[in-house]
């Protein structure tokens, strides 16, 4: 039960951050990059022992030019496609290395980072596979929408009308064509203890969530907004205004999934979603049909969205009625 795994967990406050710093300085990510500041929040609130097991992506590449790293904890670089099934065998081999007196018994967090690319595409086999069969670790999909370290291609995280190399803006289409893929309801849908979404902006929330995250026994999944300045074309200083507007928008909601009962962080006076768009220049050629259709279709999934925490979480919905009285 998630109550057990949790008894002893105490949030983060600004007093209370940890000094550790599992994810260090001297990387090589561009100036103003949202993900790397989403990589370190995670792996400061989980802290250590920890191993980190890393597919190919922005992430591994910036984060460790042989010979350097910026690593301070045990880590792994694996595939593209392969990072939950490689935290699976991690996780696995651990508790036989316990089990015959090879290392002490005691609590080592497994962590999976990936971006949209490696989880909602390539990687989502494998991802499926280890949550089903119960692993003990915590997969991060730091989701910056397209596939930025291979040339801003896109995915299927990609949102709708967004520009990338291969979902170009012009006279035939109007850049990306399809809905961007919901994979928290995926996971949710795998019946795992805990789900989460978070954006670096709101930096307690995402650490603490991460913190949880570790703490219950059993598959996790994070899904973290990441900007990204070189494939959304938008200035190096707006990572955080950037991250902060796709939440007040509600297009990226804040949400806790935990033992299948919804909570979601309320956002019931949104700013319209032109207020996002403007600051990216990959959205630039968006037409007023095409802001309707999304203001509509953001506005449906918010309200589906809290169906869901009705549906499943009614004491939290009752509880804030009577604190609105």
């Amino acid at each position: 039960m998630i109550a057990d795994d949790l008894k002893d967990f105490k949030k983060f406050t600004p007093k209370t951050l940890p000094r550790e710093e599992p994810f260090v300085s001297g990387h090589r990510a561009c100036q103003g990059c949202g993900e790397v500041l989403a990589l370190r929040q995670v792996a400061k609130a989980i802290g250590t022992p920890m191993i980190a097991v890393s597919a190919t992506g922005c992430m591994e590449i910036i984060s460790s030019p042989f010979p350097q790293t910026a690593w301070a904890v045990p880590w792994i670089h694996v595939a593209f496609e392969n990072a939950a099934a490689v935290a699976s065998g991690v996780e696995s081999g651990l508790k036989i290395l316990v089990d015959k007196g090879r290392i002490p018994r005691k609590e080592i967090k497994v962590v999976a980072f990936a971006g949209d690319g490696g989880t909602a595409d390539i990687g989502l086999q494998a991802l499926s596979g280890a949550m089903e069969r119960g692993h003990n670790f915590v997969y991060v999909c730091l989701d910056n929408e397209a596939y930025m370290n291979t040339g801003i291609q896109r995915s299927s995280s990609t949102p709708y009308g967004a520009m990338t190399t291969t979902s170009p803006a012009g006279k035939v289409t109007p850049g990306q064509t399809t809905w961007k893929k919901n994979l928290p309801a995926i996971m949710a849908a795998h019946n795992i203890p805990y789900v989460a979404t978070a954006s670096p902006a709101y930096y307690l929330d995402l650490m603490n969530k991460a913190k949880k995250a570790s703490l219950i026994k059993g598959p996790a999944y994070l899904h973290i907004y990441s900007s990204c300045p070189t494939g959304w074309r938008h200035g190096a200083d707006l990572a955080i205004t950037v991250s902060r507007l796709v939440v007040e928008t509600n297009i990226f909601p804040l949400y806790e999934i935990e033992e299948g009962r919804y909570t979601v962080r309320k956002n019931n006076q949104p700013k319209p979603v032109v207020d996002y768009f403007k600051t990216q220049r990959r959205f630039a050629h968006m037409t007023p049909d095409m802001l309707q259709t999304i203001q509509e279709r953001v506005d449906r999934d918010y309200q589906r969205l809290l169906q869901m925490e009705g549906l499943t979480n009614p004491a939290v919905v009752k509880e804030e009625r009577k604190v609105a009285e």
